[in-house]
């Protein structure tokens, strides 16, 4: 899907967001933003839709929230409180600086991207060596057969969300993004917390 075919599919998105995500999705997001360390300083939320993570960032931090769609932004900024910048801004191509970020959230963001992959490195690229990256987003596990979630993906995906990502497979690209830990979260396991932290020297440690 396109840039325009995702701003245009979340500007119908939008009113109806919360009320589609909300419930299910606010437990793990809170777990996820609670194992940010009290020394990061500077967080980054990447995807933040209407910005149902933004009134559980800690306060006193200087916290960055994006999102490619205005119509979302529009419906986050009354959640963003002192300290919280909006900016409407591609997953894919962050304008941040290489090494700014001391943590980074990537909630229900890489299931709905064109390019996961991307995303991913882009998130990497921008998080400080020691810093955090938390994910929340539905991914099936390697070789799971999951017959119905493959078999609806290129329908899904035709509405701006991915039913057969498989994050093992963009980690595999990422040798410096070192797995933590690895929680079910929602709806069977289908849902994960993922904590990461990024290698100071670039690769992963055995």
């Amino acid at each position: 899907m396109s840039r325009g075919s995702l701003q245009r599919a979340y500007a119908l998105w939008a009113p109806i967001y919360d009320l589609a995500v909300q419930g299910f999705s606010r437990g793990a997001r809170a777990a996820n933003i609670a194992e940010i360390p009290a020394s990061a300083q500077s967080i980054l939320v990447v995807g933040a839709g209407t910005g149902l993570d933004l009134p559980l960032l800690p306060s006193g931090r200087l916290c960055l929230a994006l999102d490619i769609s205005w119509a979302m932004l529009q419906r986050a900024r009354p959640r963003a409180g002192p300290g919280v910048q909006l900016l409407q801004a591609d997953a894919e191509a962050l304008p941040i600086a290489d090494a700014s970020c001391d943590a980074v959230l990537l909630h229900l963001i890489l299931a709905v991207v064109p390019h996961a992959n991307q995303a991913l490195a882009e998130a990497s690229r921008v998080l400080k060596p020691g810093g955090v990256l938390l994910i929340f987003d539905k991914f099936l596990r390697p070789g799971q057969r999951a017959p119905l979630r493959r078999a609806i993906a290129p329908f899904s995906a035709a509405i701006a969300t991915r039913t057969d990502l498989v994050i093992e497979d963009l980690l595999a690209k990422r040798p410096e993004l070192q797995l933590d830990c690895d929680q079910a979260a929602a709806v069977g396991g289908w849902f994960r917390r993922l904590r990461l932290h990024k290698s100071p020297n670039g690769y992963r440690v055995s």
